[in-house]
């Protein structure tokens, strides 16, 4: 639609050699009021991809400095993680061990108390009945089997006495005293365990943290970039369409100065200031003409309350009134020599189109119509169809 209403302008601005006056400023102002919302987009767009640009500087530099401390602290955590295992599968170790020397610990302490109770059995035997010696066992023997078996018999018995006494308790002390040295050695490696199972949590944590830190500003970085793309495709392509108008308002500039130079109105003799110019309305400029927003604005902007009356700031004819995209309500006059005057944002317009005004006439009265934030005069002076500064006229 945009470029359907660009090519006809283009055809219009190309094709009619000489215009009615009141259509030529309708379609200038027209093409202005474009212009001026074009470079607005076109300022916007570029101070947005700016700060995008910006956003996304900043992000990458702080995704690289996540990803920096992520590898230092991924180094650290491989290695605190390589010790914890170490830790881990020597105290499962200790832990065996230790199971296996109370099992043989209460093993002999059981065959030590069993040894004993025979030994006190056997003392209560002798003191009862009297040692038997080897003479008794010669005597008491019927054959020399008998003699041999006897004898070997006592034998044993002491040697079993003897080795009962001192290897049943040395094994029992051993195995005390080994089991004793694993139980401490246990409750070493189990508290250096637990201090490293809690700086490798710790570190965990940090590193789950800049885990997420660091998928978080990716979305970030990756949603930015989305919005500075779009951002820039909607500059490009204001660009190209005021680049078009700018054309169009080259060449309708040219037929207003032309339609001025046709006009038949002459200013009176006599002004009320050395320009010619009254101040259509009273109040203070709220915005004064110029460069604003990244683009030009063609005129002053008047701060008064809405319904104010108008005047014409000098006598001319009208050759514009009525509705224009950007201005409102909007009356232009023509006051000869190529001066002219715009009003615009009005709320309702009390002029026709071909009609003569005089200076302090009432034209129309102040609104918001058209592109605008709050009630004021929008007025402008144009010298053969380019702004220039109202401020010098009145």
């Amino acid at each position: 639609m945009r470029r359907t209403t660009l090519a006809a302008l283009v055809v219009l601005a190309a094709v009619v050699a000489a215009p009615a006056a009141g259509d030529v400023y309708s379609r200038k102002h027209s093409v202005d009021a474009k212009l001026s919302t074009l470079h607005a987009r076109i300022a916007a767009a570029e101070q947005r991809a700016q700060q995008l640009s910006a956003q996304i500087d900043s992000v990458s530099s702080r995704i690289q400095s996540v990803e920096g401390r992520m590898g230092d602290v991924s180094a650290r955590l491989a290695t605190l993680e390589n010790d914890l295992a170490l830790h881990r599968r020597k105290l499962d170790r200790l832990t065996a061990l230790y199971r296996l020397e109370t099992k043989r610990y209460f093993f002999l302490r059981r065959q030590y108390s069993l040894a004993l109770a025979r030994l006190n059995a056997r003392l209560v035997e002798v003191y009862e009945q009297g040692d038997v010696d080897s003479v008794d066992v010669i005597l008491g023997a019927s054959s020399l089997s008998d003699l041999v078996d006897g004898l070997d018999y006592v034998n044993q018995v002491g040697a079993a006495d003897e080795r009962i006494a001192t290897s049943v308790g040395r094994a029992k002390a051993s195995a005390r005293e080994a089991r004793e040295g694993t139980r401490k050695l246990r409750v070493v490696v189990a508290t250096e365990t637990r201090a490293v199972e809690a700086r490798t949590e710790q570190v965990r944590a940090v590193r789950h943290e800049l885990v997420s830190n660091r998928r978080e500003l990716v979305s970030v970085r990756s949603t930015t970039r989305v919005s500075l793309e779009s951002v820039r495709a909607s500059e490009r392509e204001a660009v190209g369409e005021a680049q078009a108008l700018e054309q169009v308002s080259a060449s309708l500039g040219a037929q207003i100065q032309a339609a001025q130079s046709a006009s038949s109105y002459s200013p009176p003799s006599t002004s009320p200031s050395s320009s010619g110019f009254i101040w259509p309305v009273n109040g203070p400029v709220t915005s004064p003409f110029g460069v604003r927003w990244g683009r030009m604005h063609t005129g002053i902007d008047i701060g008064v309350r809405y319904g104010t009356p108008i005047h014409a700031a000098a006598s001319g004819n009208v050759i514009y009134a009525g509705w224009m995209d950007g201005y409102g309500n909007l009356v232009f006059i023509d006051h000869g020599s190529g001066l002219s005057t715009g009003y615009a944002h009005q709320s309702s317009i009390a002029v026709s189109n071909g009609q003569t005004v005089t200076q302090g006439q009432v034209i129309g009265y102040v609104g918001c119509t058209g592109h605008c934030f709050g009630p004021h005069l929008h007025f402008e002076v144009r010298v053969n169809g380019a702004p220039v500064d109202p401020l010098g006229y009145l």
